[in-house]
């Protein structure tokens, strides 16, 4: 499952007053959109393997087509330690933190989590959308799905959110750790040379041939520029995974986003820690992981960077390591970005303020990149090549993004997610 997945409207707007007026200006918490706007360039970063070339690409080199354009693998590796999984969970975070700063300034005014769930509909709608039609790295639908169930948690205590958070991902962490592991240790270490494992070993190594299998058949759809096949091929044989993401990735997903909540009632976002401690822990959980990360990348690079192998670091030995950086990253980012007052690190707040549109309007950016029916460079981009399309699509987030909310109040699709919510139509131009 790629990082694509990024978050909810809660996620991308702290714009949450149940009348008709905006947030003002002195309402938002500057970090937040910084964070916002350096998570929903970082999912590109993370994704855009998956969306020009075959999507087991994301983890295994050898399903690019044509080669990855990657000599030994270094360039896999830096993505493994900088940008795989930490963006999902900055989002994941910061969904909870929206999700409890909604419901703050709700119940301010007198409101119910009724409304809360009401945006999570919406939410699943637009991922469902997302999903069908657009991209299959969605989780806006799973962000939802896993969001219906923590709204039941927001009456909690601080410290149970962030008690049951911090237990929940560490028994999360043991469950991947197990459930991925088990097939490498069968397929690439003298483990499956044991007979009782013959035909385990057989069943995975079918497994990846499956795979593959079916990444070729998506390459010719997309190749061909058959965008009814592609939908058809999406509603008919992929379409479980949009319940199968969030039963699988629920340990990961609903402890964060209670840990986010807890991070959000104690200040963290707003400056109330202690901001030495914050940069020393900011930069032990940074430097920590990414060593971790690197021990893990060269032991996929050892293994030959094979298809279980690559799993298993992704999703079954990097999660704890991973907590520790997404935690040192908001940190640091916290921490820092008050100072950063520059024209880019304003760009880089609009894209935050816009991230819901940037986030989806990328996704829509590479359906035309990609496929046959519009310029059609699927399969035909290596790795270094994919970067510099990533490079293209942050210049244009930054171009759109703070001319546009100079003069508007919202960005487009942040505006038709507020016109649902409160199903009224509010001014758009300032």
């Amino acid at each position: 499952m790629s990082d694509a997945i990024a978050a909810g409207p809660e996620v991308f707007s702290d714009e949450a007053s149940t009348d008709q007026a905006p947030v003002k200006a002195s309402e938002r918490i500057s970090s937040l959109d910084f964070i916002r706007g350096i998570a929903v360039m970082g999912i590109l970063a993370a994704n855009i393997v998956a969306f020009g070339q075959p999507f087991n690409a994301y983890i295994y080199p050898e399903a690019f087509i044509g080669g990855a354009g990657d000599p030994g693998g270094w360039m896999w590796i830096a993505q493994f330690i900088l940008v795989d999984g930490k963006m999902r969970g900055l989002f994941t975070i910061l969904f909870g933190a929206g999700m409890y700063l909604f419901m703050e300034r709700t119940w301010a005014r007198g409101g119910t989590r009724k409304l809360q769930l009401w945006r999570l509909f919406i939410l699943l709608i637009f991922g469902l959308i997302h999903f069908f039609f657009i991209w299959i790295g969605d989780i806006l639908a799973m962000y939802a799905l896993i969001g219906f169930i923590a709204v039941a948690c927001m009456r909690w205590t601080v410290k149970s959110q962030l008690v049951v958070g911090l237990v929940g991902y560490f028994f999360g962490a043991l469950l991947y750790l197990a459930m991925f592991s088990f097939p490498y240790l069968v397929v690439d270490t003298s483990v499956g040379d044991m007979p009782e494992m013959a035909e385990a070993r057989g069943a995975m190594e079918e497994g990846i041939t499956a795979a593959l299998e079916d990444d070729a058949e998506m390459t010719e759809i997309k190749q061909s520029g058959d965008y009814g096949a592609f939908v058809e091929r999406r509603v008919s044989e992929e379409g479980a995974m949009v319940l199968a993401n969030p039963a699988l990735f629920f340990f990961e997903t609903f402890p964060l986003m209670l840990l986010g909540m807890a991070l959000y009632r104690l200040g963290f976002f707003s400056g109330a820690f202690n901001r030495s401690k914050m940069v020393m822990w900011g930069w032990i959980g940074v430097i920590g992981g990414g060593l971790a990360h690197l021990g893990l990348g060269l032991i996929v690079k050892q293994a030959g960077f094979t298809f279980y192998a690559g799993n298993a670091a992704f999703l079954g030995w990097s999660p704890l390591p991973r907590l520790a950086m997404v935690l040192g990253l908001a940190a640091l980012l916290v921490t820092y970005s008050p100072a950063w007052t520059g024209w880019l690190a304003e760009r880089v707040r609009a894209a935050g303020r816009a991230a819901f549109t940037n986030y989806l309007g990328t996704s829509i950016v590479m359906l035309f990149v990609f496929h046959g029916w519009a310029l059609g460079l699927f399969g035909e981009l290596n790795r270094p090549q994919l970067y510099l399309v990533t490079a293209l699509t942050w210049v244009l987030m930054l171009a759109w993004s703070k001319p546009w909310l100079d003069r508007y109040r919202y960005g487009p699709l942040e505006w038709l997610w507020r016109c649902l919510t409160y199903r009224q139509l509010f001014a758009l131009k300032r």
